[in-house]
C-alpha cells in the first residue's frame, strides 16, 4: 500500500481560499498605503521587501507576522490595532513613525479636510468594485475637465477666473 504522493509537510495546510482576517489586514494595509501616497514599491523598500510580496500581502494571499505587521505599523504611522479595527486611515493617530509631516502641512493637507474624508468614506462603503471604479474614473475625468476649464484665460471664456 504504497502511496505515489510524496508526505505532507508539517504546518498549516493549504488552502484555496485566504482567510477573512488577513484579507481584511491585507485591505487596511493598502488603504492606508494608498492615504500617505506610498506606492507597493516604496512600501517594499521601506520594509525590505519587493512589491510582489507587498501586493500578497495586500491580497491576503500571505498572512503578515507579527514582526512585520510592527515594522509597517511603525512606516505607515498607525497602531497595530488599525489593521484589525475600522479606524478612520486618514485620522488614524500617528505614532511618529515614517510619515511625520510637519504641523503646516497637517493643517493645510487636502487628505485632512472633513469633505475628503467624508468622501474617502462613502466611496469605500460602495461594496461594488466596479461601480468604485466608475466613480474613480469619473472623478478623474471631471477634475481634468476642471484643471482644462482653469487654464483657459478670462478673454478666452469671456468670464472672470475661477475664484
Amino acid at each position: 500500500m504504497s502511496s505515489s504522493q510524496p508526505p505532507r509537510r508539517p504546518g498549516r495546510p493549504k488552502t484555496e481560499t485566504p482567510n477573512p482576517i488577513d484579507v481584511r489586514v491585507g485591505a487596511r494595509l493598502r488603504l492606508r498605503r494608498n492615504m500617505l501616497g506610498l506606492s507597493q514599491e516604496k512600501l517594499g523598500e521601506a520594509i525590505g521587501l519587493t512589491f510582489q510580496q507587498v501586493q500578497k500581502y495586500e491580497r491576503g494571499a500571505n498572512r503578515i507576522g507579527a514582526s512585520r505587521l510592527h515594522e509597517l505599523s511603525r512606516v505607515l504611522d498607525v497602531p497595530i490595532s488599525f489593521f484589525f479595527d475600522d479606524t478612520d486611515p486618514v485620522r488614524a493617530p500617528a505614532t511618529g513613525g515614517f510619515a511625520e509631516p510637519p504641523a503646516e502641512t497637517f493643517e493645510s493637507d487636502p487628505l485632512r479636510r472633513q469633505e475628503t474624508i467624508e468622501l474617502v468614506q462613502a466611496y469605500f462603503s460602495i461594496e461594488d468594485a466596479a461601480v468604485r471604479r466608475r466613480l474613480l474614473d469619473l472623478a478623474k475625468v471631471l477634475a481634468a475637465g476642471s484643471d482644462a476649464a482653469a487654464e483657459k484665460s478670462p478673454a478666452q471664456t469671456g468670464r472672470r477666473g475661477r475664484r
